[in-house]
């Protein structure tokens, strides 16, 4: 008996110095919003106020466009991941991308709902604060799912649909992100909000490429360093654990009329291939665009190539 208690002793001891351990050498303070801003704004960047939250956005591109292309970015990502089309199309249209309320230098959402709800009334009202009546709109995973989604809830205003990786099939990853699971995890998430590794932030960008050596320093750096935006961290662990209930949903997808871009990496392990299919299945005006070596973010993983099945797309 005195053998068991001692072995549970030496386990809750053995805990306790890993967590005080993680403390002292992965504590990480939030960095400041000007100092985010310094860095990771440019001539293009703009901010306006909706519900509360100074929404982060760029427009680049034909100003007289009167139905621009607006692309929204996944879990944990920001603008940024689109900086590689946009170079490809600003030339013939104009190309409007945004920091979604829990990430990048736009932040939390004040009331903490992240349903997908939440997420197209925020998109229907910054539309509106852009006076946009009419778009192509695109997203990749979180960002596709919201894509469809709005598209659902106001199929007048959508011209086109550009899905890419995106999200609300019957998930079934084949491999996670860490930094996911840990966000996930009772009384661990906790301590994410304040201990955040680098490395973890480093595994969870390989983990969605399908070409791991692609994934820089100056990559991880813009990942890690925006998810330190003040309430960020919070807001990332309350999205994954909030509501995000689509129901039955996804068989309406076959009601929508208008051409939808069909777009996947066969290397995805977070929304795996078996999603795409999932929606060839229910989709019946797709053009679909696959990429063998790429992954979860394949506009990001190779801008060039696959901006070419958008440009087309478009045409």
């Amino acid at each position: 008996m005195n053998s068991i208690v001692k072995v549970i002793k030496y386990f809750f001891l053995s805990v306790f110095l890993i967590i005080l351990t993680s403390i002292i050498f992965f504590w990480k303070n939030d960095i400041p919003l000007d100092q985010l801003k310094s860095k990771y704004t440019n001539s293009e960047s703009e901010f306006v106020k909706i519900d509360g939250m100074e929404v982060h956005f760029r427009k680049q591109g034909l100003e007289n466009d009167s139905i621009p292309i607006v692309l929204l970015h996944g879990t944990g990502a920001s603008l940024h991941t689109w900086e590689g089309w946009i170079e490809a199309l600003k030339t013939n249209h104009q190309v409007i991308t945004l920091d979604l309320p829990a990430y990048g230098l736009t932040g939390a959402n004040a009331t903490g709902d992240y349903s997908m709800k939440s997420y197209s009334e925020f998109l229907h009202r910054f539309l509106i604060s852009q006076n946009i009546k009419k778009c192509v709109l695109g997203g990749n995973s979180l960002g596709g799912s919201i894509a469809w989604n709005y598209t659902l809830d106001y199929p007048n205003e959508i011209t086109k649909l550009i899905l890419v990786d995106a999200g609300g099939g019957a998930l079934k990853p084949k491999s996670v992100p860490i930094a996911f699971k840990m966000a996930q995890i009772p009384y661990l998430k906790n301590l994410f909000k304040y201990v955040t590794p680098r490395a973890i932030v480093e595994g969870s960008v390989k983990n969605v490429y399908g070409n791991k050596e692609l994934v820089t320093d100056i990559l991880v750096d813009q990942y890690f360093e925006l998810s330190l935006r003040p309430g960020n961290r919070e807001a990332f662990i309350n999205r994954l654990n909030g509501n995000k209930v689509v129901g039955n949903r996804f068989q309406q997808l076959k009601k929508l009329k208008m051409p939808i871009l069909l777009m996947w990496g066969k290397k995805d392990l977070l929304i795996p291939m078996e999603v795409e299919k999932q929606f060839e299945e229910i989709l019946t005006n797709e053009t679909t665009a696959i990429f063998d070596d790429l992954g979860h973010v394949p506009m990001e993983e190779n801008s060039k190539e696959t901006v070419k099945a958008v440009i087309n797309f478009l045409k």
